[in-house]
Parts: structure tokens; sequence; C-alpha cells
């Protein structure tokens, strides 16, 4: 291959790439996988008070029911990364939807919550390795320049399944034919029939190389998240914020991760380069992806719980009442995808993002108990708008500058960190909403002990007085409406990290083909 071959597009196409059909085969492929193993850690929120109930589980055991799937698709992103630079991408993503078939069927059948738990181990690394290897198998086969309206397609998928999984559980638990065990179940069909369509669709090079992969670094880093993931979990619940064991998780995870950097730095094959972090634009849209992550299931996960006890719904209809950010995440995602493709324009759809997506979080902090449905829909559609235009469209722009070798580990570090944030961000915001609640029962319910707040259990409000319920109903809505305004200024964050990335041109061919070309030493 000349090098003439650089501005190869898809109408004159080298051979070896696949048309623009089979990439859409392979694409609904990838975005039912993508969007199984994003549900499955949000689909369990509206069933767990059921499955505790049946399986006689603790209230702890109801934290580590959510947290343990979060923990290891979080701690696992980097090393299915790093593997998809060295081995066969498309076996590989196989592999992680086989892991979470088997974690499905085996929570679905769980006898009791020990099982339960370990099964969810098991989908998280099937789902780390979904969420991670997507958009690196996306970046193998299609252009930077052709990317964006695919990407568009897929940041809507990830958001919607991040959103909608509340409401899907809600329905499969008010089902009575149905129950808790389909919240698990429901993947696994959807993920069988995406290995199927991957198999007959995805046509990638076998990636071999006589390379080992640094398992001590991959050790190191998984222990050093894991740790501070679990602090985040068990702080202000398990224990104070300000106490041994604090101290204990943190400086344990901090002397890990030094540890994994110094091991990083002198392997030959790191899971995670730290060259990359040298890249200005990688640098930038990891800070902006960190941030991003906690605005968006910080976000959600709270307005669900808002909607139910501060405005009285269902579980269904709590579900449905957050449409209208699913709606704004899905359309501005896709819209601006296409728009990208069409200008090859990128930077002004992450601003934009930045600031809606601001705006949203100042707007929501306004809610409150009697809060017209339609403002808060209002509010809630800017905030998905926001989102929609800034997530995937930050993960464009890394891919887009840096070499086709580093694609893997350069969108699984941007990935590893939009979850890390998310997770803490929701463990951190829990914490201030709990805080919050307690203070305020102390106020308006002395006589209420800590009901709702120091035990950190959720008060039926269908079962209080009147007078009781609207005054719980009052705390819920400030509380909430607290989280957001603290949300606000990470939000301006993630924009004034964005103002700082640099507009590139985006590459017209696609990964594989630069591979192909930096490998025989031609350049750009």
């Amino acid at each position: 291959m000349s090098a003439d071959t650089s501005n190869l597009t898809e109408t004159d196409q080298p051979a070896g790439r696949m048309t623009p059909r089979q990439v859409i085969q392979a694409l609904s492929g990838l975005m039912m996988g993508l969007f199984v193993s994003i549900l499955a850690g949000t689909v369990v929120s509206n069933a767990l008070p059921r499955i505790i109930a049946d399986l006689n589980g603790t209230q702890s055991i109801y934290t580590w029911i959510v947290t343990a799937e979060l923990l290891a698709m979080t701690a696992t992103v980097p090393l299915w990364g790093k593997m998809a630079d060295l081995y066969n991408k498309k076996l590989l993503i196989q592999l992680s939807l086989g892991l979470f078939v088997a974690g499905s069927l085996i929570a679905g059948l769980t006898p009791n919550v020990e099982v339960l738990i370990v099964s969810r181990v098991i989908q998280g690394v099937g789902a780390g390795g979904m969420t991670a290897l997507a958009t690196i198998v996306m970046a193998a086969m299609i252009p930077p320049r052709e990317m964006g309206r695919y990407a568009g397609i897929f940041g809507a998928v990830f958001g919607v399944a991040t959103v909608a999984g509340p409401l899907i559980g809600g329905v499969l638990v008010d089902t009575s034919w149905l129950g808790w065990r389909w919240c698990f179940f429901i993947g696994v069909p959807f993920s069988l029939a995406a290995i199927f369509l991957l198999q007959r669709t995805l046509s990638l090079p076998t990636v071999r190389k006589k390379v080992e992969i640094d398992w001590l670094g991959a050790f190191l880093i998984t222990a050093g998240v894991s740790d501070l993931l679990i602090w985040s979990t068990l702080a202000g619940n398990r224990f104070d914020w300000a106490s041994w064991q604090t101290a204990a998780f943190v400086v344990g995870g901090l002397v890990l991760l030094a540890l994994a950097v110094l091991v990083e730095s002198k392997a030959k094959e790191p899971i995670i380069p730290l060259g990359i972090f040298r890249n200005r634009t990688v640098t930038l849209t990891t800070v902006a992806s960190t941030l991003v992550g906690v605005a968006m299931f910080g976000g959600t996960v709270f307005l669900s719980q808002y909607f139910q006890i501060a405005l009285g719904k269902s579980p269904t209809v709590a579900g449905l009442m957050s449409l209208p950010l699913i709606f704004g995440l899905l359309v501005s995602s896709t819209v601006a995808g296409a728009l990208i493709t069409k200008t090859g324009k990128w930077k002004i759809y992450l601003v934009a993002g930045g600031i809606f997506m601001t705006a949203g979080m100042l707007l929501l902090s306004t809610i409150g108990a009697d809060t017209d449905i339609v403002v808060l829909s209002a509010w809630m559609l800017v905030l998905g708008v926001g989102v929609g235009m800034l997530m995937q469209n930050l993960v464009l722009a890394a891919q887009n500058d840096v070499p086709a070798a580093e694609l893997g580990a350069a969108t699984s570090t941007l990935t590893f960190f939009r979850s890390m944030g998310g997770t803490i961000g929701v463990s951190a915001l829990g914490a201030v909403l709990a805080s919050k609640v307690t203070t305020l029962f102390a106020e308006k319910l002395p006589g209420a002990g800590t009901a709702g707040g120091g035990t950190h259990e959720v008060p039926d409000v269908s079962a209080l007085p009147e007078p009781v319920r609207a005054i719980v109903a009052d705390i819920y809505g400030q509380a909430t409406a607290e989280l957001f305004l603290i949300g606000a200024p990470i939000a301006a964050l993630a924009l004034l990290a964005v103002l700082f990335i640099k507009e590139k041109p985006l590459h017209t061919v696609s990964g594989d083909e630069r591979a192909a070309r930096e490998a025989a030493g031609l350049t750009h």
C-alpha cells in the first residue's frame, strides 16, 4: 500500500475493509450486547427490595448486590482494553458476552444471596469486556470521519440502557407471572443472539503477537481501584468518612496504585500505557469523561428515588418519568453524531454538551416535592441533551488523536474513568443524601428517631399518615435538589476541560487500516 492511500474513504475501499452493509450488520450485534450488559447494572434497582425479602438478605447485602457488579465491571475494563490491542477482538467480545450469559443464568437461578453476589461479579467482568470492547471494535471497523453517526447511536444505547433499567426492572417485578428473577434472565436471549450475529457478521484481522500481558500491573490496578471503590461505597454508611477505616482504605488504595504506576512504567506491554497521558487530548477527555460519569450515574440513580418518595409514584411510573431524560440523550447523541459525520467538526458539540449538562444540573437543583411534572420533564430533557452530546464524542476525540496501536488502551482508559467517576459519584452523593435526610428528619420530625436517615432505610410513604408523608416528601425533595446543586460545578469542570481540547481533523480510514499503514512506516 502506498502513501497516497491515506485519503481512502468508503467510496474507494481497500481490500479487507467492511462494506457499509457489513458494518451495520456487525453493529446490530454490538449494540445488542452493549445494551444488555449496561442494563444489568441498573435493571435490579427497583427489584432489590423484593430480592432481599425473598432471599432473606440484610441491608449490607442490598448494597453489595449493586456494588459487586459495578466493581467488577469498572476494575476489569483496562485489562479488556489491553487484551484488545494484543489478541483477536472478535473472540474477546464473544468471550465477554459468554461470561455475561453465565453470570445472568446463575443470578436468575440463585438459591441465596451469597451465590447472587458471586454471579454479579461474573456479570460485571463480562459487562466490563463488552463496555470496553464495543467502542474499540467500532474504531477498528470505521474511520473517525464516519464514526460520528455510529458513535451517536452507541452513545444513545449506553444512555438509554442506564436510564431505562429501573423502568424495565419495575415492570418485571410488578408483573406477577414474571418476577425479579427475570431481571437477570431477560438479557440471556439477547446476549446469545448478539454472539451469533457477531460470529456471522464481524470480520476483523486476527492479531498474533508474541507478547505477555503485565499481569502484576493488572492485579495492582484492579486491587487499588477496587479498594477505593469499596471505600467510597461503605464510607458514610458502614463507618464515618473521617475514621480509621477510611484512612486504612485510602492509604491502602493509594499505595497499590502507586505500585501499579511503578510496575506499568517498566513493563514492556503495560495495561495502561502511561505515555498516552502525554497526549493532551487523551488527558483532557479522560478528565471530562470522569466528570460526565458523575453527572450521568449520580443524577439518574437518585432521580428514581425522588420520583417514588418525594412525588409518591410507583416503581413503574417512576421509570416512565425518566423518559424525557432518555429522549434528550437519544436525540442529541444521534443528531450530533450525524452532523459530525457530515461536517467533520466535533468540538462545538462537546462544548454545547458541557453547557447543557451544567444548565440541566442547575435547573434540577430547584426541584422539590411540589415541582410541576412538565417543568421537571423540561429540566431532565436539558440534562439528557447535554450528556448525549458529550459522552460518546469524548471517546471519538481521543480515538482520533492516538496511534492505531493504542486505540484499545485509550478507549478503555476513558471507559474506565467514566465508570469509576460514576461509581464514586453515586457513593459520595448517596452519602450526602443520607446525611442531608438525617439532618432534615432531626429538624422536622424530631420524634421519628433515625427513620429514613441514620439507618439508611427508605421510608414506605404509602404507609405514613398524610401530614408525615408530606414532610417526608419535602425532606427528600430538598435533599435531592442539593445533590444536583453539588453536581453543577462538577459539570462546569467537565465543560472547562472540553474547552481546552484542540480540534483536529478526523481520520478518513479505519483503525485497522491506520494500524497497517503505521506498521509499514507510512504517515497520515
